[in-house]
Formats: C-alpha cells, sequence, structure tokens
C-alpha cells in the first residue's frame, strides 16, 4: 500500500510529502453508523501508515492544512490537548491553523499549541502581540535528504467564520500578498530547492466568507511546488495542476475530512530542480494497519 511510487536514479532525491487536512478531532476511526466512510480513518490507523512510509523513504515529510480541532467530545472536554498530542506522537513535521482552532480564542489556542511538538506555520495571520507569537512562525524550512524544503502557511479570513472576539487581536493579511512575499523569501534567500503550502484557505473560494482558495494563490504566484488544501473538504482522487504566471505548474491536493484518507506526493530532485512528481490517496481503512 505504502510502497514509493518512484526510484531514484543516481543523482537523484525522492522526497515524500505525507498530508491531511480537517481532521476535525477524530481520534478514532469513524463509527459504524457512518454508511460512507464506517471504520475508515483514526489516528492509530495514520501513525501506523506513517511509520511504513519513513521506514521505506527516510526523507518524508507530514503535514497538515489545518482545522485539527472540533467535531468531536475530544475537543469539547479538552480542548485540543488531545489533538496535538496525538499528531507529535505520529510525527508530524509542520501544520497550518484552520479556522476551528479559534473556536474557543487565542488564549485557548495558544495553550492547545504547548502540546504540538511540532512546528505551527501561519504567514498570513498575524500573530505579533498575541498569546500566539510564541507558538506560531510565518516560515520554516527543514533541511530533507539533503534537500532544502520551505514551508509557508495560509489561513482562511475570518469573516463569517471566526467570532471577532475568538480572533482578536490578530490581523488577516492578504494571502496572495503574503504568499509571493514569502515564496520569493525561501527561493531567493533561504535557496529552498523545493516550496510547500499548508492552506486552510479552501481549494475554491466560498464568496459568503472569502474571495481567494488556493487556485487563485497558485494562478498569480510563482515558485510553489505545493499546497497541500484544506477547508472545503474537498475529497480528491489525485492531485490537479494550476499554472502559475510564468506557464509553469503548482501541484495542488486536499484529502476530504476527518482523517478518512492521507494524501501522499512523491518528488523526484536532481540538481536541485524537480524533475517528477506523482500523488495518490492512501486509505486508512486499510486491515494491515489495524
Amino acid at each position: 500500500m505504502a510502497a514509493p511510487l518512484l526510484e531514484p536514479l543516481a543523482g537523484e532525491t525522492l522526497i515524500t510529502i505525507l498530508h491531511t487536512n480537517d481532521t476535525h478531532s477524530q481520534i478514532d476511526p469513524i463509527l459504524d453508523n457512518d454508511k460512507t466512510y464506517a471504520g475508515k480513518g483514526g489516528v492509530a490507523r495514520r501513525a501506523t501508515l506513517v511509520k511504513r512510509v519513513r521506514k521505506e523513504n527516510p526523507n518524508t515529510l507530514l503535514i497538515d492544512g489545518g482545522d485539527v480541532c472540533q467535531g468531536t467530545p475530544y475537543f469539547n472536554f479538552y480542548r485540543g490537548e488531545v489533538e496535538y498530542k496525538a499528531m507529535s506522537l505520529i510525527g508530524y513535521d509542520a501544520g497550518t491553523i484552520g479556522n476551528h482552532e479559534f473556536d474557543n480564542g487565542v488564549e485557548s489556542l495558544a495553550k492547545a499549541l504547548t502540546f504540538a511538538n511540532f512546528e505551527i506555520v501561519s504567514t498570513n495571520y498575524d500573530v505579533r502581540g498575541s498569546a500566539l507569537e510564541s507558538r506560531v512562525k510565518t516560515h520554516l524550512v527543514k533541511e530533507v535528504g539533503g534537500i532544502r524544503v520551505g514551508l509557508f502557511g495560509m489561513g482562511i479570513s475570518p469573516t463569517g467564520l471566526i467570532t471577532p472576539d475568538n480572533f482578536k487581536p490578530l490581523k488577516y493579511l492578504d494571502p496572495v500578498r503574503m504568499a509571493r512575499g514569502v515564496t520569493k523569501l525561501l527561493r531567493e534567500q533561504e535557496k529552498c530547492e523545493l516550496v510547500l503550502g499548508m492552506s486552510h484557505l479552501g481549494y475554491y473560494p466560498n464568496p459568503q466568507h472569502d474571495e481567494v482558495g488556493d487556485t487563485q494563490v497558485a494562478a498569480q504566484v510563482d515558485g510553489i511546488d505545493f499546497i497541500a488544501s484544506g477547508h472545503t473538504h474537498t475529497f480528491m482522487e489525485k492531485p490537479v495542476l494550476q499554472k502559475t504566471p510564468s506557464g509553469k505548474d503548482t501541484i495542488i491536493f486536499q484529502v476530504g475530512r476527518s482523517g478518512i484518507y492521507v494524501g501522499r506526493v512523491d518528488f523526484t530532485l536532481r540538481d536541485g530542480k524537480v524533475t517528477a512528481y506523482r500523488g495518490r490517496l492512501l486509505d486508512l481503512r486499510d486491515e494491515s494497519l489495524t
């Protein structure tokens, strides 16, 4: 199930990206009374899958597109502690912030993030002067298999989605402008060879709440290799490609909700350039993961 999709040749490096989004406090598998997804998901199966993939390819990053919280009694009672502890045990490398992370306010989120043993990244939420200032980074660089990988995070507009008092004193910044700036920084100053966005903007924009989705960001910003998408609960069987202003492709992939699937994208790099990729869904109902 988890075998590498690309076999690197001499002089090539294979980087595997595993990603989730909108897991919504689904610690256990989906209940049996769910007609469509009964028995799928659960953090135990996710942990087994991640361990297998990392054994096959140590050059693996695990990232999340937000909305870790809300949806089951685990969040109602423990306010994010269980979710972030579980993700830490699974071995996440980075994640961004979804709108439901603010359901109990900024102070509560900051406390929950003390249980995250991985980096939280948000590029277009200005957290300066808030309880999140020491918990959230604007960008991140990871060295993976000798490749410099840059990561940034994008959050949706709070208007109509987050109670204003629960977002104060944060500021929402234009995601296209911020994505363009951070990508330039990661490419030119940090010398990153692979640039990944963790996004909770939504695959497509919702005109009631926000005018920018992942496709709009990718269409207006050069230099992003991959956007791990979230928010719209979009089930994609495989990644899609969005043309950038220079005519190159940005890969976008979103894997639904509730940890039912994990997305996998394998990148082959040679001389610091992406030469090939492949992506697919990994089903967490596989009996071998129990």
